[in-house]
């Protein structure tokens, strides 16, 4: 399969978009299209290699064409400058007539009614010559190929009304028309150059991400420090980070260390010390200091690419609930051109043929569909790229869809619940140090003898000279310090020593999920020490904001029972699932789902390769971005770093997004169904009827607009 992404110019509504992918789909190797109008894109899935130019020997005859323009945003830039300019002359134009005609209401005008008919005439020549070919087009390519668009209805309603007016010229009479056509025009062209320039703002997201992209990077070589293009970069490369720069491509950092600034990539506000060893992503900001790091992700695979390539399938991508919009958009078109038809044929029967000429032309103008077809894809657009800025990663619009209706939220325990590190929660006797064990546990790299000694450095403990050490496995260690010969390790090692273990005080730090490390001489128990993993700072925090939102929290766990009901008596989690194996957590998820429905489905949060079937089988699988590639693969929505805050915030613009979707479909249903009966009884003038056809759109995109500002 080939998945390739084009630009699409010529799009103005949902109908238009409907008959791109009607037609594209129809080609031979073509296995599923998606067009999306707010971001004039289409992408195409074939088995077989097509060629763009075979792609557009199928639409260019309807009036649009693809391309791989590798700017799109440069492409709209230069469009709305067009429509701007052509605004800025038309508008005074339109405005001219305007006052005319409520002049005439009231008094008679000042000159001749011929010289202002003649004068009019120029002006509506103008306007259809200058601004309207497109429109004219679209008649011509609806007589050719039966295929009808938007262009379709403003080019006949328009020119209907031009033609007409000229009869009426010619013929002497006094009653005019070809305001109609400079009106309609006119505001048809501010509402598209209003809509293109909002719809412009909704894709900003990308283009800060763009913007993170450095163009050179310092590196040396042969001993010298030389600015390369980033394309000149190797794997491999020693890069050199200078104050205030930003970093071009991901590594490990060798030499020096630094504060960065990842707050463009992850959200998190605070700065992160780096040090040797530690890994940069490129696009993030040096803060203080210089250092050299090692490349070892160049191009389109850095975590930065990633994410922008993410966010534009993400804003490309379709929400179920828009297969309502494209079944009405498909239909759209022919029907209102039916329409305005029979309403001009009944007026005429009725003795009024000119009410019949300003119902068929009003039910043209304002039956635009635009205001449907852009309900959707503008909020997704904007929703996903509120979330990139605060570090949240949704793969499509139908997971975040999916994620808006969840209600049961299930989270693995280690590394998503918990910080994943274990740390030291209890010392016995309370009142003694760790400086004997921690400098026994310093000769060891297990992760448990390493919390140890963390606490032991965070208590500034000094640590003591151990001789004769020696690692006993599965068991502990061994060692010397001084004369003394000393143990450390687990039960097993303590009675192997033939000493009695405190089975209360081991039992107590069960309890509460710890594991005992224990510190003897040959002849005596002197310390235990309990370590666990721990909740993140914000878990509890997080539940209770899940519980807000009314969502069941559910917890996954391969450890003990008792250590499981702790933590989530800590959490205030309301369901646990414990001493459960890896290939058990997708079986646990489809079990919840058989009894959410009445509920809403489920999302999985995890981290781990033994997360990512359940993560595959939720309703919505989301990956902690510290987590495995496979785990982030699996999830519909990834939350970069580990801070559990994000899932709420993912949670909470969801169900903003698709409320903010249910209110423009509803006032684009409301505009159509209300607009098309007043428009076929004449009782809006075209003119009138183009400002609203404008006014509709302009307000969908600003309605979606202001999930950009709303609190999440």
């Amino acid at each position: 399969m080939q998945v390739t992404k084009y630009s699409v110019s010529g799009m103005d509504c949902a109908s238009c978009a409907s008959i791109i992918k009607r037609k594209l789909s129809k080609l031979d190797g073509v296995t599923s299209v998606d067009v999306n109008l707010a971001n004039a894109t289409a992408k195409i899935i074939t088995s077989s290699s097509l060629s763009l130019s075979r792609l557009n020997q199928v639409v260019k005859p309807l009036g649009y064409s693809l391309s791989t323009s590798s700017d799109p945003k440069e492409d709209k830039i230069k469009m709305i400058n067009q429509l701007r300019t052509q605004v800025l002359i038309s508008l005074p134009i339109s405005l001219f007539v305007f006052l005319a005609m409520v002049w005439s209401m009231f008094a008679p005008l000042p000159i001749s009614a011929f010289i202002f008919n003649l004068t009019t005439f120029i002006l509506a020549t103008f306007v259809l010559v200058w601004l309207a070919p497109r429109y004219l087009r679209a008649i011509f390519r609806f007589a050719q190929t039966g295929v009808a668009n938007m262009d379709t209805l403003v080019g006949i309603g328009t020119t209907v009304a031009y033609i007409y007016s000229v009869l009426l010229l010619y013929l002497g009479k006094s009653e005019m028309y070809f305001d109609v056509t400079i009106i309609v025009i006119s505001f048809i062209t501010l509402g598209k150059y209003l809509e293109s320039a909002s719809i412009l703002q909704t894709g900003e997201a990308i283009g800060k991400l763009l913007g993170l992209q450095v163009k050179t990077a310092l590196v040396i070589r042969h001993g010298k420090e030389l600015e390369l293009s980033l394309g000149e970069v190797v794997v491999g490369d020693i890069i050199v980070v200078k104050p205030g720069g930003r970093i071009p491509v991901d590594g490990i950092i060798v030499k020096g260390g630094s504060s960065i600034d990842e707050s463009m990539l992850t959200g998190e506000p605070l700065p992160v010390d780096k040090a040797v060893g530690d890994q940069v992503v490129g696009g993030t900001i040096n803060k203080q200091g210089t250092f050299h790091f090692r490349a070892t992700v160049i191009g389109e695979g850095t975590m930065l690419f990633q994410i922008i390539k993410m966010v534009e399938d993400a804003q490309g991508s379709h929400a179920p609930i828009e297969k309502l919009t494209d079944k009405i958009s498909s239909v759209f078109v022919p029907v209102v051109l039916v329409i305005s038809v029979l309403s001009f044929i009944v007026w005429t029967i009725l003795g009024n043929p000119l009410l019949g000429l300003l119902s068929f032309v009003g039910i043209l103008v304002i039956a635009c569909p635009c205001a449907l077809g852009l309900a959707t894809p503008t909020a997704i657009i904007v929703a996903v790229g509120r979330a990139a800025q605060n570090g949240i990663l949704i793969k499509n619009a139908e997971s975040l869809e999916k994620l808006n209706s969840v209600g049961y939220v299930v989270l693995d325990k280690t590394g998503t619940l918990t910080k994943g590190e274990p740390v030291v929660t209890n010392i016995a006797p309370t009142e003694s140090d760790l400086q004997i064990i921690a400098s026994l546990e310093n000769l060891s790299e297990h992760p448990l003898a390493i919390a140890i000694v963390n606490k032991a450095k965070q208590n500034k403990t000094k640590l003591l000279e151990v001789t004769s050490f020696k690692a006993i496995p599965g068991q502990g260690l061994r060692g010397k310090v001084g004369e003394t010969s000393y143990y450390a390790g687990n039960t097993k090692l303590m009675e192997s020593l033939g000493l009695k273990v405190d089975t209360t005080l081991i039992n107590e730090f069960a309890q509460i999920g710890a594991t005992p490390i224990i510190l003897a001489t040959p002849k005596q128990i002197i310390q235990y020490v309990g370590i666990s993993d721990t909740l993140k700072d914000e878990a509890i925090s997080t539940i209770k904001d899940l519980h807000k939102l009314g969502l069941k929290v559910v917890m996954l766990t391969g450890d003990h029972q008792l250590t499981a009901r702790y933590i989530a008596k800590q959490a205030g989690i309301d369901e646990i699932f414990a001493e459960i194996l890896p290939g058990e957590k997708a079986a646990i998820i489809k079990e919840i789902q058989s009894r959410s429905h009445s509920c809403g489905g489920v999302a999985m949060v995890g981290d781990g390769v033994n997360d990512a079937p359940a993560l595959a089988t939720a309703d919505v699988g989301i990956a902690m971005g510290t987590g495995t590639d496979i785990a982030i693969e699996s999830a519909g929505l990834t939350l970069l770093g580990s801070n559990l805050t994000k899932l709420t915030q993912a949670i909470r613009l969801s169900r903003l997004t698709f409320r903010i979707i249910k209110q423009n479909l509803f006032w684009a249903f409301a505009y159509n169904v209300i607009g098309l009966p007043v428009a076929a009884m004449a009782i809006l003038s075209p003119g009138i009827s183009g400002a609203a056809m404008a006014f509709s759109s302009v307000s969908v995109v600003a309605n979606s607009l202001r999930l950009r500002r709303m609190k999440i």
